[in-house]
């Protein structure tokens, strides 16, 4: 197998690349999350409710991207990235001119079934063409490039809305992406195998079938679940919160909020070499420890101190999810994009149904319950972690035990 090489041209060029791909497709989806308090009041509905728009984008791109794993075995990987950041641009243009909370709906949906196309494949593509060595630092410039991406996305979005319309936000961010895909195209190197394979539907479940019976890797499918349940539940509410007394926030400042976003970016390529130092069970620890305390300390009412601990929440899920992703990869030893298509369909149900759910929390609860909602899931994750980790290493113990005996 020939790998892109560390150092080389095509190597740069790749981190980059791949550094736009999680920056487009995470404006796309998280554009809206802080004008959910804005279509709740100009659509008159509840904030579950606008939650939607973010929830049926991500629900619906759990789905698809199951399909788009086995898709792109047909029509190549690089070129499905491209065609799906590509429409995904485009409509996030068309959403602009939503003239209700219905159309606004259908057009989450849809751009939720064309992004499909990039994360699940994305992973893929890092797995097949980077030596085990580099992937988890490749992993870690896209999930850098998503944290940007968040950040950008929901910061220009709150900024352009404060000084026009929420529909001119839309429009200027789907513009942008629609330039940097193409720049993404011009800069990914191409696969090193070609595709171009028929589909084999009848196939389809078996290679879905063998990752989730597969207890190596199954349970990190719930972590990404967790993770992303508990981070969109996080910034979809804290909107809210924010705008209400004694904060009574712009939705200007509000987007500000979102430059911690940067210590996600930092977190995920930093901790990812800790992972390689270090061993990825005590970092993957160590990042749910910092996620919970980061979400505890959004408890004290100084606004500074939930700045603080949104800071702190955003660092250590940026640091899990990338280290679980890498994890996915590794494992699994064939079927990749199938692999990563599962993970992705647990991580972005976890943001369509937790997310959501999360609002039942704030209507009764204030943030208080929401943040005992997210200590519940991202406690039940840590759980997880070390369980799993004590049984992957008694099963390593007991192979090189076996192993030593046949020599």
């Amino acid at each position: 197998m020939t790998y892109i090489q560390a150092g080389s041209k095509e190597f740069k060029q790749a981190k980059l690349a791949f550094l736009i791909a999680g920056l487009v497709t995470f404006a796309a989806i998280y554009t809206v999350q802080p004008t959910l308090p804005l279509f709740s009041k100009e659509f008159a509905v509840s904030a579950p409710a606008a939650s939607l728009t973010l929830s049926f984008t991500t629900g619906l791109l759990a789905f698809s991207m199951l399909a788009a794993a086995t898709l792109s075995d047909r029509i190549g990987t690089k070129r499905m990235m491209v065609l799906s950041m590509v429409f995904t641009s485009i409509l996030g243009i068309v959403t602009s001119f939503s003239s209700s909370f219905m159309m606004l709906l259908v057009f989450r949906a849809l751009l939720g079934i064309v992004v499909s196309g990039v994360p699940s494949i994305a992973m893929a593509f890092i797995g097949k063409e980077f030596s085990p060595k580099d992937r988890v630092m490749i992993m870690g410039f896209y999930i850098s490039g998503s944290s940007i991406g968040g950040m950008t996305g929901r910061l220009f979005t709150g900024l352009l809305t404060d000084l026009f319309s929420w529909r001119l936000a839309f429009a200027a961010i789907g513009i942008i992406s629609l330039v940097l895909s193409l720049l993404f195209w011009y800069m990914l190197p191409a696969p090193s195998t070609t595709d171009n394979k028929r589909i084999e539907w009848k196939a389809i479940w078996p290679s879905y079938q063998m990752h989730l019976m597969n207890r190596n890797i199954n349970f990190l499918f719930i972590l990404g679940f967790l993770l992303m349940g508990s981070f969109v539940t996080m910034y979809n509410y804290i909107g809210f919160s924010l705008m209400q007394p004694p904060y009574l926030l712009s939705q200007t400042i509000i987007g500000l909020i979102f430059i911690v976003y940067l210590f996600g970016t930092f977190s995920s390529i930093y901790m990812g070499k800790k992972a390689k130092q270090y061993g990825t069970s005590l970092i993957l620890k160590m990042s749910f420890l910092i996620t919970i305390t980061g979400a505890v300390i959004t408890l004290f009412p100084n606004l500074i101190s939930k700045i603080i601990g949104i800071s702190i929440f955003t660092f250590g899920f940026f640091a899990a999810h990338s280290i679980v992703s890498a994890l996915v990869t590794e494992r699994a030893k064939e079927n990749k994009a199938q692999a990563s298509s599962l993970y992705l369909l647990f991580y972005y149900l976890g943001s369509s149904l937790v997310g959501s759910f999360g609002g039942y929390f704030w209507d009764h609860f204030s943030w208080i319950g929401v943040i005992a909602f997210l200590f519940s899931l991202l406690t039940a994750g840590f759980v997880l972690v070390v369980k799993c980790s004590s049984q992957h290493k008694a099963v390593s113990i007991t192979v090189q035990k076996r192993k030593a005996l046949l020599k």
